[in-house]
């Protein structure tokens, strides 16, 4: 589905105005068909919508009353073009423009394979129980989910966020709920976590493999992420468990890493929009900078394994990126870019992430843990990266324009 609008200044509310609406197989030359017809009357253009679904039309036009004496005769002719166009046509006498939208401007991204009937009514039924209003809903994309957005006016965003998150998990479907306005498009900087985020692999498991100790080395990871246990800790005990291996296994491991799927493209059409993107990690800069190089990243933060002799200490070196130091390189990477911190999104699924993902202006759960869902601004649980481009507002149709260009 498709739709464009357009508005004239207000019109006042005791002034007479018609509503022209055409509906029927889409062709071309319909909306300029119609204009025609209508421009012999001197009337003015107040508001024009138009959708097409399945090759099927509707255009509306909200117009000025014509001169007196004429409506009649406009009536009739707009009724014979539309025949001979093979459309219906349909005219509503009325008063001034439509109704001003409620305060309080929400975009609420649904996330859905496959969108349900009930699910979507569910949604559409929980925002009018808040006391919002839709105005309008448009498709972002058929896959590899199908996204659709509702623009709701007449409630604030919190609550209204924090009404749809219930249903969502209760529905199986995914739902963002932002401000409206210029700043969505205005988000600059995305920042992601890497193991599980940006990438399928816990990079110290991939280590730990080489070393004969994964099963154990998973088992600290696991309750790290779940925030049972002290990262800087944990970090440390599973470091030292890679003493004394070779540090030829580093490109080892850069070669097992596997990238989420999407995750190309999710980068590709940030940079393209003109975004910046980096990444922060509790895993190893032996693998972020390499990765770094290879995606085009602007940014890159991590721990770094110690290496002696050609071989793994078992010691980390520098200052450890932990869960406060994700949220610190946030700032850091946002005064960098000159970006404000309210136009940065952030990406991730540990316990060690929320800090981060609360203090951009998105936050974004991928898969997350449970506690990272509930705490976070937007949740997606589905395993393709890029359906974080229907949260911020790009259309798949934008994607795959964005994979024709080459990224400057």
């Amino acid at each position: 589905m498709s739709a464009s609008q357009t508005s004239s200044s207000d019109v006042p509310a005791d002034v007479p105005t018609l509503l022209v609406k055409i509906f029927g197989k889409d062709r071309p030359g319909i909306t300029a068909g119609l204009f025609d017809t209508l421009a012999a009357y001197s009337v003015d253009v107040v508001d024009i919508e138009q959708v097409v679904t399945r090759g099927r039309m509707v255009l509306c036009a909200l117009v000025t009353e014509p001169p007196p004496g004429v409506e009649g005769d406009l009536r009739a002719t707009v009724h014979s073009w539309a025949e001979s166009m093979k459309m219906q046509a349909e005219i509503i006498s009325g008063l001034g423009d439509n109704r001003p939208r409620g305060l309080g401007r929400s975009l609420v991204t649904v996330l859905g394979h496959p969108l349900t009937a009930e699910a979507t009514a569910a949604i559409a039924a929980r925002i009018t129980k808040t006391g919002g209003n839709i105005d309008r809903i448009f498709r972002l994309a058929k896959y590899p989910v199908t996204a659709v957005e509702f623009a709701v006016s007449g409630v604030e965003t919190e609550p209204l966020r924090t009404a749809l998150v219930t249903d969502a998990a209760r529905l199986g479907i995914d739902v963002a709920v932002v401000a409206a306005g210029l700043y969505r498009r205005a988000q600059r900087l995305v920042v992601m976590d890497v193991d599980s985020t940006l990438i399928q692999d816990e990079v110290i498991e991939l280590f730990a493999a080489h070393a004969g100790c994964e099963d154990k080395v998973a088992e600290v990871t696991a309750a790290a992420m779940r925030g049972e246990l002290d990262f800087e800790q944990s970090l440390h005990a599973r470091v030292a468990l890679l003493e004394g291996l070779d540090a030829s296994v580093v490109d080892k491991v850069r070669s097992e890493v596997r990238l989420t799927p999407g995750a190309r493209t999710l980068i590709r059409t940030l940079k393209r929009l003109g975004y910046q993107v980096g990444v922060v990690s509790g895993g190893f800069t032996q693998v972020t900078d390499d990765l770094k190089e290879r995606l085009g990243l602007d940014f890159a933060h991590a721990n770094t394994l110690e290496i002696v002799d050609g071989r793994l200490t078992g010691k980390v070196t520098g200052e450890i990126v932990d869960r406060a130091g994700k949220a610190r390189l946030l700032r850091r990477f946002a005064a960098e870019a000159g970006v404000p911190l309210s136009q940065t999104v952030a990406i991730g699924d540990g316990a060690n992430d929320l800090d981060m993902l609360n203090a951009a202006g998105l936050g974004v759960a991928f898969n997350a843990k449970p506690v990272v869902r509930e705490a976070a601004h937007a949740a997606v649980n589905f395993p393709f990266l890029d359906t974080v481009l229907y949260l911020l507002g790009v259309t798949r149709e934008e994607v795959e324009a964005a994979d024709t260009l080459d990224i400057v």
